[in-house]
């Protein structure tokens, strides 16, 4: 079978195209034929070695960790998926193993997928749609509040506008100028680029979702009302200054995000369209390395790429 996959860290240039040894799924696990892979910003800062302290790579490494296709074959104890079903999958931060026309995945990391959720939109909206849905769940929204998204283009972030555009929000959103038509059409009531705008001026925010950290994370503090929530997702470094400003700050996590409830809940979203899994380009699986190359360089600002079987 065909896959992506490096040797070593580095630039996207060491992802490898090549042929790799069939699986057969031990005890336990179920072989996927794949469909769809997602990339994420998460699999080149992973092959770039940026992620050394919190994850372990053993090489050659298959990247990518959430997907669709078709189950194939299941391990002997496994009764309940069979050849043909068709599933998402998701691996555990640093197995990887995605980019690849085959994956055997433990079956907690394998989810049954309706007919109605296509491949490329499961790939798109599966890990990004359980992020952005553990953030809305802590900011327990209330209908009327108003509610600041920053990178509401992004693929967490366009699905968590969406989130709070159907729950009665008044929702604003940063992006790059380029793209204020598009968040607008998810739902964001206003657009502010930060490219070219400042947020600074919002005032009386009930909700922050921080997917920046950073300057944007210590600069969101001043919009917000008193006893306002921000919550935040792991990206630049942040400073806690919610005694300062009389907020609860909130790190956006509950546990390992292949969850098979939590990944049951987001399929059925995607499914029954209370949010869409937002694609920003699709490439063919062999293109992985020109694909982490437009990733890295900020070429990608809606959604995901996904690569395709």
């Amino acid at each position: 079978m065909k896959a992506a996959l490096y040797r070593s860290f580095g630039g996207p240039d060491v992802l490898e195209y090549v042929d790799v040894v069939d699986l057969i799924p031990a005890e336990g696990e179920v072989l996927v034929r794949l469909e769809a892979a997602c990339v994420a910003p998460f699999d080149w800062k992973l092959r770039e070695g940026l992620l050394q302290a919190h994850f372990k790579t053993d090489f050659p490494f298959i990247p990518g960790r959430e997907g669709a296709g078709v189950v194939e074959a299941v391990g002997t104890d496994i009764t309940d998926l069979k050849s043909g079903d068709r599933v998402c999958v998701l691996a555990g931060a640093a197995r990887g193993g995605i980019y690849a026309e085959k994956v055997a995945l433990p079956r907690r990391n394998v989810a049954l997928r309706p007919v109605s959720l296509l491949p490329v939109q499961a790939a798109a909206g599966l890990n990004a749609g359980i992020n952005a849905l553990v953030c809305f769940d802590m900011a327990a929204m209330k209908r009327g509040e108003r509610v600041l998204v920053h990178g509401g283009a992004g693929a967490v972030g366009g699905i968590l506008v969406q989130l709070c555009h159907a729950a009665g929000a008044y929702v604003a959103t940063t992006c790059r100028s380029s793209n204020k038509d598009y968040v607008a059409s998810l739902g964001a009531d206003t657009a502010i680029a930060y490219d070219g705008e400042d947020f600074g001026t919002l005032r009386d925010m009930d909700v922050v979702f921080d997917l920046m950290g950073g300057a944007v994370h210590d600069r969101s503090y001043a919009v917000m009302r008193r006893g306002a929530r921000l919550i935040y997702l792991n990206a630049a470094p942040i400073v806690d200054r919610s005694a300062e400003f009389g907020v609860t700050v909130t790190l956006g996590y509950r546990g390992p995000a292949d969850d098979p409830d939590m990944i049951a809940r987001v399929i059925g979203m995607m499914a029954s369209g209370a949010f869409r899994p937002q694609v920003s380009s699709i490439m063919p699986l062999s293109q992985a390395a020109e694909a982490h190359l437009l990733i890295q360089s900020g070429h990608v600002t809606r959604g995901r790429l996904v690569l395709t079987m």
